[in-house]
């Protein structure tokens, strides 16, 4: 009989027992369905009563049929909601807001190993798998240990002859059927690769780095000639001779083949040797490295320059400080005085300095330094005079022109662009040169033949207008500075007429013809280049030589001046009017502010900014900043700026465009001062509104000065007095 027969004979059999034995069971009784044997087995056949719990709700038929809907979210419903951890950097509890909704319902770790490990290599020799086994033998042999396994335990649980027997036989017959496959599969498939080995090897790690190389570059030494010789007339004379004769054989036109050609590489052999030889080609780059070297020496300096202000200013109102950035020194210099400052209109980092002596005694040389706040360390151009240059200005359209006056007395036109020493245009006793030191100098408009012309005043009296034609300048004399006391009597009884010793002028903003002159007796006049024999007003200013006159940047009446009578003092042209005895009127001679600064005040210069804010510089090395905005009795600043004792400051200039000043003293050194935001207040904008332009800002500013003017316009009160 087959196996496959006699399993299922046995089945079969295998029922009616079980039916015999349950009938059995029934015709007993109920004494094993009470003890409880057999319950399970009929347990179905049975009816099942629905007990009612104690604790039950009774509903009524509608809310037993009311429906209650449920939306499935992503977030698990026992996940903590108030984890609460420290927090280090705000030193505080604080709630955790992104709570781990993950719920991990199945996981499984792999049993995988890598073929090349060590445990891989074990389990292959366990299994009799070799080395390079492929895919197929690893199938095949894991099939065979199944089949190993199944038929054992088939020969155990068996407990037939023959059915075992005939079942080993089967298996057998599998078995070898399965290893002679393998056996001829094997040496087929031996040299097949396998298309996925699984080695979890990365494609990031298989990337090839190159290796470091390092690139340099040798340059050969340009040649060099040592060349030594003796000159002789005669040698000269020789050489000369040599020369003559080539420019006579060049003079000859004789059309030579192939001469031209040579002229050709002639000529571009000569332009690059010329080229080599210029350091003009790499002028522009070392001065821009040169920059950054310095850019990175200063660089404390250029942050506090763009970014630093005073914090302190916020706690008070009335006060403010100045912080020195860059000074500026040339060796040459050091030994001289800084006469004067000027802002280049153009270039806003860039000013130019002269440098004198006052000292009647110590006269000699004189420089002219163009310095840029880029490059702090060296001035970016430098012109030596024989004479001390006591002034200077930089014209406003053409920014590389500079006119300049010297102790002797002459004035010169100097061109940066042009690579000269000395000036373009320089006057002499021929043709208008003063007899005494040129004070100041001022550039005008250009005329109506678009000439260039400036003024000059000095200390013999004579207000000189110089005007550029051409390759010369021409001069004419505009105003005699003459006193009012009689003339002087002479060594042989001659009256000879006294003259006034001019030291500062400088020209109204709107009216060019309208100007103001400073004296050494101290008085300033108002003059007009229309009138040259008379002024418009005089008045008797200060009781010391007046330093400096300067109209006010805003307001076209106010102007202001310094002296050496330790004075400065607020003016306003054709302000209040007093009235003569016999009923005339004249011009005020009272000034609206006078403040003293108890030592002489060498300069004084109104803020470009403000209407209010002026800047002065006196000889015990002080600078003080005025704001009549703020305090019209006391300054904002005072502030030592001179490093060593008995050092005197000279000049001041605001900076057109940025916070910063200036300030120069009597041992050649110019020092840099940055405003704190209490002495550079801007009027403040309303929100929403658009920025004001230049006329509204005039205007504005104007409104401000004449708001303050208005409490001493009063002729019953007296001028303020610090």
């Amino acid at each position: 009989m087959p196996p496959k027969a006699a399993k299922a004979k046995q089945s079969v059999a295998g029922m009616g027992d079980l039916s015999r034995r349950r009938a059995t069971r029934i015709r007993e009784g109920d004494d094993m369905t009470d003890m409880g044997d057999g319950t399970d087995a009929d347990e179905w056949t049975q009816q099942r009563t629905l007990v009612k719990p104690e604790d039950q709700l009774d509903l009524t038929e509608a809310e037993l049929k009311e429906e209650f809907t449920r939306i499935l979210t992503a977030n698990n419903p026992h996940a903590p909601q108030n984890i609460v951890r420290y927090s280090f950097k705000e030193k505080q509890y604080k709630q955790t807001s992104s709570v781990d909704q993950l719920a991990v319902h199945f996981a499984l770790d792999g049993n995988m190993l890598h073929k090349d490990s060590d445990e891989a290599r074990r389990q292959r020799d366990r299994m009799g798998i070799p080395e390079a086994a492929t895919e197929d033998d690893v199938q095949q042999a894991a099939a065979q240990r199944a089949g190993a396994v199944s038929a054992a335990s088939e020969q155990a649980v068996s407990e037939g002859g023959d059915a075992a027997q005939a079942a080993e036989g089967e298996g057998e017959d599998d078995h070898k059927t399965k290893d002679e496959g393998a056996e001829e599969a094997a040496p087929a498939g031996g040299d097949k690769k396998l298309t996925n080995q699984f080695n979890y090897s990365e494609r990031a790690s298989q990337t090839y780095n190159n290796p470091y190389r390092e690139r340099g570059t040798a340059t050969e030494p340009p040649p060099r000639v040592t060349f030594s010789s003796n000159v002789t007339q005669w040698e000269i004379y020789d050489a000369y001779q040599e020369d003559f004769e080539k420019q006579e054989k060049n003079k000859e036109k004789k059309v030579v083949p192939g001469r031209k050609e040579e002229e050709k590489t002639r000529k571009k052999l000569t332009i690059t040797e010329t080229q080599s030889d210029d350091i003009s080609r790499v002028a522009r780059a070392a001065k821009i490295v040169e920059r950054m070297v310095n850019q990175n020496t200063y660089d404390d300096i250029a942050q506090d320059f763009k970014y630093f202000d005073d914090t302190s200013d916020e706690y008070r109102e009335q006060e403010g400080t100045l912080l020195p950035l860059w000074k500026f020194s040339h060796e040459k210099a050091k030994k001289l005085a800084v006469t004067s400052l000027c802002w280049n209109p153009k270039y806003k980092d860039l000013f130019a300095a002269s440098y004198g002596s006052y000292d009647f005694m110590k006269q000699g040389s004189g420089m002219i330094l163009f310095s840029s706040l880029k490059n702090p360390s060296y001035p970016e151009t430098v012109f030596e005079t024989d004479s001390g240059v006591m002034c200077l200005d930089v014209h406003p359209e053409h920014p590389y022109q500079v006119a300049a006056g010297f102790y002797d007395g002459s004035v010169a036109v100097f061109n940066v662009v042009e690579k000269k020493d000395g000036p373009v245009h320089r006057c002499t006793a021929k043709n208008g040169k003063h007899t005494d030191p040129v004070w100041q100098v001022r550039w005008q408009k250009d005329d109506t033949d678009n000439n260039m012309n400036f003024y000059s005043i000095s200390s013999d009296g004579r207000i000189v207008h110089w005007t550029i034609v051409k390759n010369e300048m021409v001069y004419q004399d505009v105003i005699t500075l003459t006193l009012p006391e009689d003339p002087a009597e002479g060594p042989d009884g001659i009256k000879v007429p006294t003259v006034g010793c001019g030291t500062a002028f400088d020209f109204h903003k709107q009216k060019n013809y309208l100007f103001l002159v400073g004296t050494e007796e101290g008085k300033v006049h108002v003059c007009s280049k229309a009138y040259t024999s008379h002024f418009i007003d005089s008045i008797d200013a200060h009781n010391m030589a007046v330093y400096k006159v300067s109209w006010n940047h805003y307001h076209p009446k106010i102007y202001i001046t310094c002296s050496a009578d330790w004075n400065v003092k607020i003016w306003e042209m054709g302000g209040k009017v007093d009235k003569n005895a016999d009923g005339s009127e004249v011009a005020s001679r009272k000034p609206l502010f006078s403040f003293d600064l108890n030592n002489s005040v060498g300069d004084v210069a109104w803020a470009p900014y403000s209407s209010t804010v002026f800047a002065a510089v006196t000889a015990d090395g002080k600078v003080y900043v005025y704001d009549l905005n703020v305090n019209k009795y006391e300054p904002l600043c005072e502030q030592m700026v001179a490093q060593k004792k008995k050092t005197k400051l000279t000049h001041i200039e605001f900076n057109p465009v940025y916070p910063i000043l200036i300030v120069g003293d009597d041992r050649g050194n110019v020092t840099s001062l940055k405003l704190s935001p209490n002495l550079k207040k801007m009027p403040k904008e309303k929100k929403g509104a658009p920025p004001m332009d230049a006329a509204q800002r005039t205007q504005f500013e104007i409104a401000k000065l004449d708001k303050i003017l208005s409490m001493v316009r009063e002729p019953t009160e007296p001028s303020v007095t610090n």
